[in-house]
C-alpha cells in the first residue's frame, strides 16, 4: 500500500511539512505498514521555497536586505545551480508587519529587489519568484528602484546588462490584472491596510506607471494575467523582465516530476486552509488531481464550502478536519489542527477498509 501526502499549509497554524505529518499518522494508525510519501507544497505564497528545496535540494542563502517598511530583515532564498527560487514573502511579506504598521501607500518591494540582485550575482540564470503573501502594492516600483541601484552603470533601466540572460518565472495562481476593478489595488489593497481613498491612489499611481511603462517598450503587460498579482510585482517582472507566469503549483509538481512519484499509488491526500469553490479556480488541491494519474485524491480542509461541486469535480473524499461548534481559536492552536487531521485522516483510511 503507497500513499501520497501533498498538503498546503494552513496560513497562520501549520506548515506544509506539519501538516504531511499529522496526515501521514493517521495513515499508519490504521495501515502501520502503508508506505508514506510526503511531499512539502505551495503554490506560490507560503512554504513556495521549502517545497523546492525539500525536492531538489541547494543551498539557502541568506542575507539581510529591506522590509516592506526599509527596516533590515534577515531573507532567504534558494540557490541550485543555475536556479534560484525567491518567496517575495521573505522580504516583502505581510506577516513582517504589524497590524498597524500595514500601509501599501509606502510599503515597498525593494526588498526583493535587493534578493534578486544577489542570485544573479551568485550566477543564477532562472529565477522563480513566489508571489504570495506580500505587504505591498507598488506595482514593483521598488523591486526595479534596487536593481536599478546595484546593475545601471547610469541610472537607466536600459543599462542593465546583467538581466539580460537571466529567464524569470512567476508562480502564481492570481489572474487579476494591474489595475481596475478587478486589479491589484482594489482586489487587495484592504487586506494590507488601504483605505477606500487609498484604493483609488494605488490604482491612479499604477495606471500612470504602465502608461510610462507601456511608451518606454513600445507593449503593455498591465492586463496580462498575473499582473496584479502581490500588489503589482506580477507587472513588474512581465513588463521588465519578460517573465512567464505559471500556476505555483503547477510549476513546482513539473519540477519534482510529481507524476512519476504517484505512479503505483493507492491514494492521495491533500488539502488547504479553506476549500470552496476558488478551489477549482487552479488553487493547490486542484494542481494536485490534475496529475493525480487518476489515483483516487481526498481532500481536507479547515473549512468545507461548496462539498458537492468539489466532489463533482473529482475529489474522491472531501472532508473538514475541524468537528462541528469548535472556535475558530481553538481550531487555529498547532497541536489541535494536527490531532484534528490525525483523526479525520484516520477516518478516511477506515472508511476505504470498509468498501
Amino acid at each position: 500500500m503507497k500513499i501520497v501526502v501533498a498538503i498546503d499549509s494552513f496560513k497562520g497554524c501549520l506548515t506544509s511539512k506539519e501538516s504531511n505529518r499529522a496526515a501521514a499518522e493517521g495513515v499508519r494508525n490504521h495501515w502501520p505498514d502503508a508506505e508514506v510519501v510526503q511531499v512539502p507544497v505551495s503554490d506560490g505564497g507560503e512554504g513556495f521555497m521549502e517545497a523546492f528545496h525539500a525536492a531538489i535540494g541547494g543551498k539557502l542563502i541568506e542575507l539581510t536586505v529591506r522590509d516592506p517598511l526599509m527596516r533590515p530583515v534577515s531573507a532567504r532564498y534558494l540557490l541550485h545551480d543555475k536556479l534560484a527560487v525567491v518567496e517575495i514573502a521573505q522580504a516583502s511579506g505581510l506577516t513582517l508587519l504589524t497590524r498597524e504598521e500595514r500601509n501599501p501607500m509606502v510599503a515597498t518591494s525593494y526588498g526583493t529587489g535587493q534578493l534578486v540582485t544577489d542570485a544573479v550575482r551568485r550566477g543564477a540564470e532562472h529565477i522563480i519568484v513566489g508571489l504570495g503573501g506580500s505587504a505591498t502594492s507598488d506595482a514593483g516600483i521598488g523591486m526595479l528602484r534596487a536593481l536599478i541601484n546595484n546593475f545601471a552603470k547610469h541610472g537607466e533601466w536600459d543599462d542593465i546588462d546583467e538581466l539580460k540572460h537571466v529567464r524569470f518565472t512567476i508562480a502564481s495562481d492570481v489572474k487579476n490584472p494591474l489595475c481596475g476593478e478587478n486589479g491589484a489595488a482594489h482586489v487587495f489593497a484592504p487586506q494590507k491596510g488601504a483605505t477606500p481613498d487609498m484604493v483609488i491612489q494605488l490604482d491612479n499611481r499604477a495606471r500612470k506607471f504602465a502608461d510610462v511603462s507601456a511608451k518606454h517598450f513600445g507593449y503593455d503587460r498591465s492586463e496580462q494575467e498575473g499582473a496584479g498579482a502581490a500588489g503589482g510585482l506580477g507587472y513588474a517582472f512581465l513588463q521588465y523582465m519578460n517573465a512567464d507566469c505559471k500556476p505555483g503549483i503547477e510549476l513546482l509538481l513539473d519540477t519534482i516530476k510529481f507524476h512519476e512519484i504517484v505512479s503505483e499509488t493507492d491514494l492521495i491526500i491533500t488539502g488547504e486552509g479553506s476549500a470552496d469553490l476558488q478551489t477549482l479556480m487552479g488553487k493547490l488541491p486542484m494542481g494536485i488531481l490534475k496529475q493525480s494519474n487518476n489515483v483516487p485524491v481526498c481532500l481536507i480542509a479547515g473549512r468545507i464550502s461548496d462539498k458537492q461541486e468539489l466532489l463533482n469535480a473529482g475529489f474522491a473524499h472531501v472532508e473538514c478536519i475541524n468537528p462541528e461548534g469548535i472556535s475558530i481559536e481553538e481550531a487555529m492552536h498547532k497541536e489541535v489542527a494536527m490531532q484534528n487531521i490525525i483523526d479525520t485522516v484516520g477516518r478516511i483510511i477506515q472508511e476505504r477498509d470498509e468498501y
